[in-house]
């Protein structure tokens, strides 16, 4: 089971998290959703890009993306784009201009939201399976996807804590991301990444 790590916005945090014996796979930069406490204006973005991801992705998450955006942020050293709230000619559109790899957000409430994911399937990289809450860290009923057969990568956020028994999650996803589980007072706390990346070696060890 793979890792993600989102809503970095500093350069102390994100290199301990691309220098950790046990880095995310992927690391998330809230690019253009000012309603989150984890956003990064684009001059402190470019600055923190420059920290070397070694081993893991940079994703950039992005919710309704315009044109602007996009082009601000395409010579940036993202590897994915992480899209909220597009249709398919969209994504379609930002996929072949930008020839970035993407994960599609499906933000879920119930079992019609989840369907949801096949109109997509063919344009994603990793299905993202989330919560309506945006930045507000909400969940949802896991057990909806528990059973989906998808032909690609899934991933799963909706406030996942560390204390969670994170080995069940490895029934449902390949993914899982975490964010504001890892904070104390709003800001991410390395005492609490250690935890997280530690307990994640430790089961893909067991595995």
């Amino acid at each position: 089971m793979k890792s993600k790590i989102c809503g970095i916005s500093d350069s102390k945090t994100l290199e301990h998290l691309t220098n950790h014996s046990n880095p995310p796979q992927y690391i998330g930069f809230i690019v253009n959703y000012p309603k989150s406490k984890r956003f990064v204006q684009h001059d402190k973005l470019k600055e923190l890009l420059k920290v070397d991801k070694k081993d893991s992705k940079y994703v950039a998450v992005l919710v309704q993306p315009d044109a602007n955006i996009l082009e601000e942020i395409k010579d940036l050293p993202f590897d994915y784009y992480q899209i909220y709230d597009c249709d398919l000619t969209e994504i379609k559109s930002i996929k072949e201009k930008y020839n970035k790899k993407i994960i599609i957000a499906i933000t879920i409430k119930d079992q019609n939201d989840v369907v949801r994911y096949l109109e997509y399937n063919g344009l994603a990289d990793i299905i993202l399976f989330d919560s309506k809450g945006y930045e507000k860290s909400l969940s949802f009923d896991h057990q909806l996807i528990k059973n989906l057969k998808i032909n690609k990568e899934l991933m799963l956020a909706g406030n996942i804590l560390i204390e969670d028994n994170l080995e069940n999650y490895k029934e449902i996803a390949d993914i899982i991301d975490i964010s504001g589980a890892l904070e104390t007072s709003g800001l991410k706390d390395i005492s609490k990444i250690n935890i997280f990346l530690n307990k994640m070696k430790q089961i893909n060890d067991e595995a």
